[in-house]
C-alpha cells in the first residue's frame, strides 16, 4: 500500500531527535519497570494465591485496559484545549505511582481490581497527552523515529522489571508482596523525571478555540486518514488479548512459577529491539506495509502458541508476539500523528486508544472464557483465525487507501510550512 508521499524525508542522525522525546522516553521506562515487575506476576499471584479463575483474570485486565482507554478520550480532548500536555502527563504518572503501594497492601481480588483500576485511570490521564506531546516535539522527519525509540524505552522497562521480580522472587523465596513493594520506587522516580526534564513547547501551549474538542464539528475535522488509522486498529486489537495469557500458557507448559516472568521479558526483549528501527523504516517507507507485516507475525505468533509441545515452541510464540508488537504499535501511533490536525492530537490519540482499549477488553474477555471452555490451544487458534480474516479487511480496504494517503501527504506538507 502506497502512503503517497510527495516530498520523502531524508534520513536524519539519532542524535537529531530532541532531548524531550529521550527524557520521556526514560520516564516510560522507569514508570514499566514499577508496572512491570507487578503484572508479570499479578496473574499468577491472582491464581495460585487468591483463587481466581481464568474468566476473572480476563475480565480484570479487560476492564483495567478499557478504563485506561476511555480516560485517555478525555484527557487527550481536554490537553488539546488547555494546551497544557505537560500537566496532565504529570498528573496520570502521579495517579500511576500513587496506586503502587495498594497491590501489596491488598487482601482480596477487590483490592486487586481497584488497584488495577486507579492505575490504569492514570496511564489513561497520562496517555494521549504524552504522545500529543511527542508529536509535538518531534521534528516531522524524525517522527516515526521518535515515536519508536519512545516506545523502545518504554519496552525496555517492560522487560526490565519482569528480570527484577525473577530476581526477587529468588532472593524472598518467592514472597509477592515483597516484590511489590519494590515496584514502588521506580513509579514515583518517574513522575520525578518528568516534572524536572520535559518541557512544554510552544505548539502544545498555543490558544486553542473554545469549543468542545469531541463535538460532532470536531470529530468531522479529524479526516478520513484518521478513522481509516482507527479501524485499522480496533479491527486487528480484537485479535490480540491480554500478555497475561502469554504468562498463563507458559506456566502450563512447564516454567516454574518463580521463573514465570521470563515471558513478559523475552517478548519486551523483542519488542525493544523492534520497535526504534521499525519507526526508522516507517520514515524512510511505508509505514503501512511495516503494519502489515507485523500483523502477519501475530498469525504466526498465535499458531506457534497454540501448538506449542514445550518451553522451545512457547518461547518461539512469545518472541513472534514481541516482533509483532514492535512492528506495529509505535508505527500506529506515527500514523495517528500523521492523519489528526496538529491541534486535536491529543483529542486523536484518546479516540484511538479508546477503541484500541475496547477491542482488548472484548479480546481478553473472550480469550477467558475460550480457555475455560475449551483450552489453551482453542484461544490461540482463534486469535489467528480472527487476524487472518482482519488482513483479508486490510486488503480489501487498500483499494480505498490512495485518497486516504494522499490526505496524510497534504497533511504533512502543510506541516512544514513556515508559520
Amino acid at each position: 500500500m502506497s502512503q503517497g508521499r510527495t516530498e520523502p524525508p531524508s534520513p536524519a542522525p539519532r542524535s537529531a531527535i530532541p532531548l524531550g522525546i529521550w527524557a520521556l522516553g526514560f520516564v516510560s521506562l522507569l514508570m514499566d519497570v514499577s508496572s512491570e515487575m507487578i503484572h508479570a506476576l499479578l496473574p499468577i499471584y491472582l491464581v495460585t494465591v487468591m483463587g481466581a479463575s481464568m474468566g476473572a483474570i480476563g475480565l480484570i485486565e479487560g476492564i483495567a485496559e478499557a478504563t485506561a482507554s476511555i480516560t485517555k478520550v478525555f484527557s487527550g480532548a481536554l490537553s488539546d484545549w488547555l494546551g497544557k500536555r505537560k500537566a496532565l502527563t504529570a498528573l496520570g504518572y502521579g495517579l500511576a505511582a500513587v496506586a503502587k503501594p495498594v497491590f501489596p497492601l491488598a487482601t482480596s481480588i477487590g483490592w486487586v481490581m481497584a488497584a488495577r483500576f486507579v492505575d490504569r485511570i492514570g496511564k489513561g490521564v497520562r496517555g494521549a497527552p504524552r504522545d500529543a506531546l511527542i508529536a509535538d516535539i518531534a521534528p516531522i522527519e524524525l517522527r516515526g523515529a521518535s515515536f519508536g525509540l519512545r516506545q523502545s524505552l518504554d519496552t525496555v522497562g517492560a522487560f526490565l522489571g519482569p528480570a527484577i521480580a525473577i530476581g526477587l522472587m529468588a532472593l524472598t523465596g518467592n514472597q509477592f508482596r515483597m516484590v511489590f513493594w519494590a515496584a514502588v520506587l521506580p513509579a514515583f522516580l518517574a513522575t520525578a523525571l518528568l516534572l524536572i526534564a520535559v518541557r512544554e513547547p510552544a505548539a502544545s501551549k498555543a490558544p486553542r478555540p473554545a469549543r468542545f474538542p469531541l463535538s460532532a464539528a470536531a470529530l468531522r475535522q479529524l479526516g478520513g486518514a484518521f478513522w481509516l488509522v482507527v479501524g485499522i486498529a480496533f479491527v486487528f486489537t480484537l485479535a490480540r488479548f491480554s500478555e497475561a495469557f502469554l504468562v498463563l500458557r507458559a506456566q502450563r507448559l512447564g516454567l516454574p512459577v518463580a521463573l514465570a516472568p521470563m515471558t513478559l521479558v523475552t517478548m519486551n526483549v523483542v519488542y525493544a529491539l523492534a520497535a526504534y528501527p521499525a519507526g526508522v523504516l516507517s520514515d524512510r517507507f511505508d509505514r503501512m506495509t511495516i503494519v502489515t507485516i507485523g500483523f502477519a507475525l501475530l498469525i504466526a505468533a498465535d499458531l506457534a502458541l497454540a501448538f506449542a509441545g514445550g518451553l522451545a515452541g512457547a518461547a518461539l510464540g512469545v518472541a513472534l508476539w514481541g516482533l509483532h508488537l514492535g512492528m506495529t504499535q509505535g508505527v500506529l501511533s506515527t500514523l495517528v500523528a500523521d492523519a489528526a490536525p496538529a491541534s486535536q492530537r491529543g483529542a486523536a490519540f484518546g479516540i484511538f486508544n479508546l477503541a484500541s482499549g475496547l477491542a482488548l477488553l472484548v479480546a481478553s474477555l473472550v480469550a477467558g472464557a475460550l480457555w475455560d471452555a475449551f483450552g489453551a490451544r482453542a484461544t490461540f487458534l482463534a486469535g489467528a483465525a480472527f487476524t487472518a480474516l482482519a488482513l483479508i479487511g486490510l486488503a480489501v480496504a487498500a483499494r480505498f487507501a490512495p485518497a486516504v494517503h494522499a490526505s496524510v501527504a497534504i497533511s504533512k506538507r502543510d506541516e512544514k510550512k513556515p508559520g
